[in-house]
């Protein structure tokens, strides 16, 4: 646990042009407070202490305004920016090294009935402020995903998904130089 916590912090610092010493970003910034309750949550849910899991995260809900489902699988290098109202369900999985801003939502649509009904984050992913990543859905390696897009989609690595429903937007190599074509 506390090599995660180290890891998280180090990407922090390396990531948050506002965060200043890492014992600043240890004792005051919500986004480890609500990591590390997570972790111990976590434990605690994989050892099918189911109650005490969810105690811990509503507890951590509570003073950090970010809520994670004790089920969900986090990866390492994580940044919860401005944190506020980020809800990361049970079955979603996130890889290593992703930012998230505030007001996401890691969930799901309501409509399914299996229980991978979250979405998978890839590694080195960033998720803009209000985006919604809904469904048992694949969020590729090296995604940017636009502030309030909502995602309904698989996004392929590499590629930035915008708008309401997101499009998905590729990088294309052309004689000019990086062009972006829209695909839907």
């Amino acid at each position: 646990m506390f090599y995660h916590i180290k890891k998280d912090i180090d990407y922090i610092m390396n990531n948050d042009p506002a965060a200043r010493n890492k014992l600043e970003v240890f004792l005051l910034y919500p986004s480890i407070h609500a990591l590390i309750m997570y972790r111990i949550s976590h434990f605690l849910y994989r050892k099918e202490y189911f109650f005490l899991a969810r105690f811990i995260s509503q507890l951590s809900r509570f003073f950090t305004g970010i809520e994670i489902h004790p089920g969900a699988r986090i990866g390492e290098g994580i940044l919860i920016d401005h944190g506020m109202g980020v809800v990361i369900g049970e079955a979603t999985i996130i890889g290593n090294r992703v930012t998230i801003y505030q007001g996401v939502t890691l969930g799901a649509t309501g409509n399914e009935k299996q229980w991978k009904r979250h979405p998978t984050i890839g590694n080195n992913v960033i998720i803009g402020s209000g985006a919604k990543v809904l469904g048992p859905i694949n969020i590729g390696d090296n995604v940017k995903i636009g502030s309030n897009a909502v995602v309904l989609q698989d996004v392929p690595s590499n590629a930035t998904a915008v708008g309401i429903p997101a499009r998905i937007i590729l990088p294309n190599e052309s004689e000019s130089g990086i062009t972006l074509d829209y695909c839907i």
